[in-house]
Order: C-alpha cells, then sequence, then structure tokens
C-alpha cells in the first residue's frame, strides 16, 4: 500500500489545468503546422498560420490558447493500491482547479445550476471520470472542454442492423451540421457500443489520445481513416472558410454492447483540443 496525500492530488490538477489552457500536446500542434502546408489556397492557408501563431504566442507570454478555457475534466485512474491520505479527494481536485483558474487569470464559465444560470465563480465543480486500475500508482489527465465544440457533439441509438456505411454518413453528416461552430479543424472523438452513457464517455475518451496514435485494430483504424478523409472533403474548412483540413484527426474507441442496441456517439473537439497528462 502507497500513501498519497491529497495535497499532492490538488498542485497537480492546478498545475495540469494551467498548462493544458496554454500548451497544446506537442503532436497536435505538429499536426496542426502540417495542416498548415496542405492548404493550397490563400486564405485557408492564412487562417491556419494564424492558428499556429496563436498557439506560439499562448506559450510564450503565458496566456490561454483560447478565451474559452473550458469545463475542467479530469479522468482520473486510481490504483488499488494506492491510500489517499489528508483529506478528502473531491475537494482536492475541485480546491486545485480553484486555483488553476483564479491564479491562472482563466474564464469561469461553470454556472451552478443549468437553468437559473449562476456562475459558481471559481469554474467548480469539476467533471471527475474515476477508474479503479491495479498498481499504486495515480495517473491524472485534465481534458478542459469549451462549449463551442462540445455543443456540436451528438449521440444516436443506432439498432444493430446498421451498416458501418450507414454510421459513417450519419457521423460525417453531423460534422457537416456542425459547420464552423466547433472553430474547425476539428478533433473528431468517437464512441461505438457500451450503453448510452458509457458511449459518450468513450468518444470523451477518445479526444485524450494523441492524435499520432492509430487504433490498433486495422477495422477501426481503416475507418478513422474513412472518416477522417469524408470529413475533410466537406470543404468546411479552416474556421469554415473551406479549405482542405475541416477535421485534423478522428480517433474511434470501441466497446462491447448489448445484443440489441448499436449507441454511437461523437464527441467534437475544436482544433484547441486541449489535455496534459501526470502520473503520481
Amino acid at each position: 500500500m502507497r500513501e498519497i496525500h491529497v495535497r499532492e492530488v490538488e498542485q497537480a490538477v492546478c498545475d495540469l489545468f494551467q498548462q493544458a489552457n496554454r500548451v497544446l500536446p506537442q503532436d497536435l500542434t505538429d499536426c496542426i503546422v502540417c495542416a498548415r502546408e496542405r492548404e493550397t489556397d490563400e486564405l485557408p492557408r492564412a487562417i491556419m498560420g494564424d492558428i499556429v501563431d496563436n498557439l506560439a504566442a499562448a506559450k510564450n507570454l503565458h496566456v490561454p490558447i483560447c478565451q474559452d478555457t473550458g469545463m475542467a475534466v479530469l479522468f482520473c485512474d486510481l490504483g488499488q493500491d494506492v491510500h489517499l491520505v489528508g483529506g478528502d479527494f473531491g475537494e482536492a481536485v475541485d480546491c486545485g482547479v480553484r486555483r488553476a483558474y483564479r491564479d491562472g487569470y482563466l474564464r469561469l464559465s461553470v454556472v451552478r445550476d443549468p437553468l437559473r444560470r449562476v456562475n459558481t465563480g471559481d469554474n467548480t465543480p469539476a467533471i471527475v471520470h474515476l477508474r479503479i486500475v491495479p498498481g499504486d500508482r495515480i495517473s491524472l489527465t485534465a481534458a478542459p472542454k469549451g462549449f463551442g465544440s462540445e455543443n456540436m457533439s451528438a449521440l444516436r441509438m443506432f439498432t444493430p442492423s446498421a451498416t458501418v456505411d450507414e454510421i459513417e454518413d450519419w457521423l460525417v453528416s453531423a460534422v457537416r451540421t456542425a459547420g464552423s461552430n466547433p472553430c474547425p479543424p476539428m478533433v473528431l472523438g468517437v464512441g461505438i457500443g457500451g450503453d448510452f452513457e458509457s458511449c459518450a464517455l468513450q468518444a470523451k475518451r477518445a479526444l485524450c489520445r494523441p492524435v499520432s496514435v492509430r487504433n490498433p485494430d486495422p477495422f477501426y483504424r481503416e475507418m478513422e481513416d474513412r472518416l477522417l478523409e469524408k470529413v475533410n472533403a466537406l470543404d468546411v474548412g479552416p474556421q469554415g472558410f473551406g479549405g482542405k483540413t475541416t477535421a485534423l484527426s478522428v480517433a474511434i474507441e470501441p466497446a462491447p454492447t448489448h445484443i440489441a442496441g448499436l449507441p454511437v456517439a461523437l464527441n467534437v473537439g475544436c482544433h484547441v483540443t486541449r489535455h496534459a497528462h501526470k502520473t503520481l
């Protein structure tokens, strides 16, 4: 049994949300730079150049990449041989988020009640997805999620008779409907299988997969490639002004499901699909 004080969790959460909001993962930055080079028309190439310049400025000036610094989403894999000491885990996470957003001058975007819309004033509470895993470590991934892209996400309960083509057509149609709203070029996370709520969670987890990593199953890897090609043929382009780059990446996460069901979820990420990771 390994003891970890909740103050370590609090500090890690604080650091991760500030880091994620200021610096994109290097593989995503590289993907954006490469996409700029693929654009042949002047306008989309210029827009991609502005995006690259914005990423560099945020990193150098220690300011947020985007004005929407998102809801604080935290993925936590908690080793079953860890004993948390010194306080409440949930409060430590929220304290870390509170410090990150207040001390880091990040926008406070969370309202306490969805209908009465009163701001909490510190971007808490965080949304925490917790898994118990083997080992004596805690793996934390901060994934602040802006709602320009989140609002364009979708879920559909297909019947098991649905074909791969029908699923792909629905996903492409959802991206077409999203248009410029999610600040393209997008990163697309797709969950297939599970049940209603777990399918959406799979899609969100998919957004945290490095864009340089493809699905290890050739069947789903080929599906990712086809979807990326179909989406980029829509000509939505950077910021919706047309071009070759509507999406930067598609990541599919499948899961076992019921014999009578086939849920499919699309979680849309903008070009600022942020996440930062640390293991304690």
